[in-house]
């Protein structure tokens, strides 16, 4: 019979621990919250100080009801859930519901370890009410904002849309960035370079700055023609070289906003696997480890212990020489939460190439660089050999810059441009271009310049004019949004992936090329409440709730002062809203459009399907009409015509999508496909009748498009769903039917016997119809690999027989 009772969260991190503690010990899982404010109603008591009304979560009771049995006859109780917030909360929950009278010990600890797992028993603490007080202030704001919010716009424009504290803050960014795209004017300017030689090779690049005292400012061809003209016949003279050492240090280790922006996965995949990774991994001989320690923080401190051994790790490993003098540590963000380490491999005796054959593709992917990042946070600097050069030529100074890397340093173990730019992010360039020449231009960069000395003469080579374009800012793709919300202080690390996943099912905003754009929807909503709830949507008021949160957190501020001192504002705010916004529903938003069937002005209204333009004669005229937008499919074309009635076809939205509608509608009913391909929404081609009979009804065959391209069918779907599939030539060895090309629903192609779901036979490789001149097999299979190429082998898993051909082009 155990002697004590633990409860976590997951089921992961309950068996990993319970290896760790011995039969004396019971690990159960609570799978997260089993409380929370109720989905009925507001479920704060706004008159008796913010309080909040809990109630059993409907999916946990029975979690709850294991969860008392399990504590019956235990002389202690436990809790040992993540160490932040959210898992305060959910331990003080978990306390009051178990405890009853008893005391119930907080578990404490940054790392699923044997040895912290150990540690944190003997240091058993309290519930820590501060960080449960704060927990339950951001519940209550975010509960406050959503059941008051909500509603209102429900009243105005539609039932079922909503608003957050911080989803709706980040909206605006996003309607914001999409705003300044639309006001974009693209400017013209030029980059001159002139190429270079001395006495000694090799020839280089200089950029030309200057011309007098002013920076150099070439904006039309003509100015540039000028510059070229001057420059063709003057003297070039080198006028200064500066000669430097440059240190470049490693990036602290990660915390989870920086993580999140540097993974190569989606923000919510992120923290799924890193989630898998802290709570424990199947390891030979070991049993779960826990290889990375929390993974929701934003200290980069590290613990002494681990610095010691890394260093230890790395004179090991790389030399003496990338181990610097001092260990490294890392200033923090002022308004970091300093409660966890930064994300690190929990042992150095876990390299991730020793661990690769016990970890999915993605995990081994996002641990290697956890533990590259943490190395190299700790290894000597990189240096660098910088030669600056300037030259002059009459009226004009050029510039150059040469870098040659003497030592490598951190850099030979890990290299990313997340630290200087997320996820390939181009920077916003401005009315006055970034790049363009100015003051503070370093001129034309090159890794190896000849050796110049003051007073050299050069020889002109050539002369480049660079015609270029300032370029809107980007929209945001996942990992610059996140950076975003970082910088202004909006959300935490741990909301992040929340917050991008409320955009996208609302449907707020849509990704187009990875990045996101405002649907109409959100921008709409935008507008609408940015006319009423400015606190609410300014940056700087948000932030000021976090800081006011982390305050809480500390003992430095009340929750319920700080929950009164919003209410009030906000209180008013709603009710000034609910007489000035307008009612959509009722009468929509006056437009530009004029209804083509009865000249009567149109009407922006939102419907289940999004936004759309509705005839303000309604209900004698119920014209409507989907609302233009850039972006739609084939905008700037000409609209493809009705196949049947030879007019305009049209953008619609109904409850699958958006779709091609016949602008003839409803004397003309004809519908088309849009279909999602990698380069956006297609329309779909029209259907291709054929001479062909369907052999199960004998109907016409139809040539199809579908995501994965064109197929041919039954005309007669759906009453005949029979689809004509590629034959392999090859007979099914399990009940002689045929064995035809067929596609998964990712679109990965196939082989399976035409007589599914009657034969399950199924082959990921193509068959070949030959026969096995070794074992004498039915048919052989084709595997192309980029090592290998196109090799030809028997599906005999006893026959060895392979051949190494070139690759027939499919």
């Amino acid at each position: 019979m155990p002697k004590a009772l633990v409860v976590v969260e997951s089921p992961a991190k309950a068996k990993t621990i319970n290896e760790y503690l011995g039969r004396d010990f019971k690990v159960v899982a609570s799978m997260g919250h089993i409380r929370d404010l109720p989905k009925s109603k507001l479920g704060v008591d706004i008159d008796e100080g913010f309080v909040p009304d809990y109630e059993a979560i409907p999916a946990r009771k029975k979690v709850i009801k294991d969860l008392r049995d399990a504590a019956r006859g235990v002389d202690r109780i436990y809790v040992a859930t993540d160490p932040d917030r959210e898992g305060e909360a959910i331990g003080w929950h978990l306390a009051n519901e178990l405890g009853k009278g008893r005391k119930v010990g907080r578990l404490f600890f940054n790392e699923i370890t044997k040895t912290a797992v150990l540690n944190a028993l003997k240091e058993e603490r309290d519930i820590d009410l501060k960080m449960v007080d704060a927990q339950q202030a951001r519940r209550v704001l975010d509960r406050l904002v959503g059941y008051k919010l909500s509603p209102l716009l429900w009243d105005k424009v539609r039932r079922g849309l909503s608003a957050g504290r911080v989803q709706s803050v980040a909206l605006k960014l996003v309607c914001d960035r999409e705003n300044e795209i639309d006001q974009f004017v693209s400017e013209e300017y030029w980059h001159l370079f002139a190429k270079l030689a001395g006495t000694l090779p090799p020839e280089f690049d200089a950029k030309i700055v200057k011309r007098g005292k002013q920076a150099l400012k070439v904006t039309s061809e003509a100015e540039a023609k000028q510059v070229v003209s001057d420059l063709q016949h003057a003297t070039f003279v080198v006028s200064a070289v500066a000669k430097k050492e440059r240190k470049k240090q490693a990036p602290p280790p990660f915390i989870t906003s920086k993580l999140q922006q540097t993974a190569r996965f989606p923000v919510k995949k992120t923290m799924m696997i890193a989630q898998q990774l802290y709570e424990g991994i199947e390891l030979p001989d070991e049993g779960a480890v826990g290889l990375i320690t929390y993974m929701r923080t934003d200290s980069t401190r590290v613990a002494d212990q681990a610095i010691t051994d890394v260093r230890a790790y790395i004179a090991e490993r790389h030399g003496d020489a990338f181990v610097p003098e001092k260990a490294r540590h890392f200033r923090m963000k002022a308004d970091a939460q300093d409660a966890h380490e930064a994300i690190r491999p929990t042992g150095m005796q876990y390299d991730p190439e020793t661990l690769r054959p016990h970890l999915t593709r993605d995990q081994y992917s996002l641990y290697r660089l956890i533990w590259n990042r943490f190395v190299a946070s700790q290894m000597s600097p990189a240096l660098f050999d910088d030669t600056a050069v300037e030259v002059e030529a009459g009226d004009y100074l050029l510039r150059t810059k040469g870098s040659v890397q003497r030592f490598a340093g951190w850099l030979s173990l890990y290299q990313t441009e997340a630290e200087t730019a997320a996820d390939g992010e181009v920077p916003a360039a401005p009315a006055t271009p970034a790049d363009a020449p100015g003051d503070g231009d370093d001129g034309a960069t090159s890794d190896l310049l000849p050796a110049l000395s003051e007073g050299d003469r050069l020889e002109l080579r050539g002369l480049d004019p660079q015609q270029k374009f300032t370029q809107p800012p980007p929209r945001f793709s996942e990992a610059t949004l996140v950076k975003e919300l970082e910088e202004n202080g909006i959300g935490r690390p741990s909301t992040y992936a929340s917050i991008i996943g409320v955009l996208q099912t609302r449907e707020y905003a849509e990704k187009v090329d990875a990045r996101f754009r405002p649907t109409r929807l959100g921008r709409l909503v935008i507008d609408l409440l940015a006319k009423s709830f400015k606190d609410i949507l300014a940056v700087d008021y948000t932030r000021g709730l976090e800081e006011q949160l982390d305050k809480i957190e500390g003992g430095e501020a009340d929750y319920r002062t700080m929950l009164g001192s919003f209410y009030k504002k906000f209180s008013t705010d709603l009710g000034e809203a609910a007489q000035t916004m307008p009612n959509i529903k009722i009468g929509g938003l006056p437009s530009d459009e004029v209804c083509d069937k009865c000249s009567s002005p149109m009407v922006i209204k939102v419907g289940k399907f999004g936004v759309f333009l509705a005839c303000s004669a309604y209900p004698e005229c119920s014209n409507t009409r989907e609302v233009e937008q850039a972006d739609q499919p084939a905008a700037d074309e000409e609209p493809d015509a009705c196949e049947n009635c030879g007019k305009p076809m049209l953008v619609k939205r109904g409850r699958f999508g958006q779709f091609l509608a016949c602008s003839a509608y409803p004397e003309c009913k004809t519908t088309r496909k849009l279909i999602e391909t990698k380069g956006g929404l297609t329309a779909a081609k029209p259907d291709q009748m054929l001479d062909e009979k369907c052999p199960k009804c004998e109907s016409n065959l139809v040539v199809k498009q579908g995501r994965f391209g064109e197929f041919i069918s039954c005309s007669n779907y759906p009453t005949c769903k029979y689809v004509k599939l590629k034959s392999t030539g090859v007979a099914c060895p399990k009940d002689g039917g045929d064995v035809v090309e067929r596609k998964s629903k990712r679109g990965r192609a196939f082989y399976g016997c035409d007589n599914y779901p009657k034969c399950d036979f199924t082959l990921w490789n193509r068959p070949l119809a030959e026969i096995c001149p070794q074992c004498s097999a039915p048919y052989l299979v084709e595997k192309i690999t980029k090592r290998s190429g196109r090799q030809v082998l028997c599906d005999n898993e006893a026959c060895d027989y392979s051949r190494t051909e070139e690759a027939v082009p499919a």
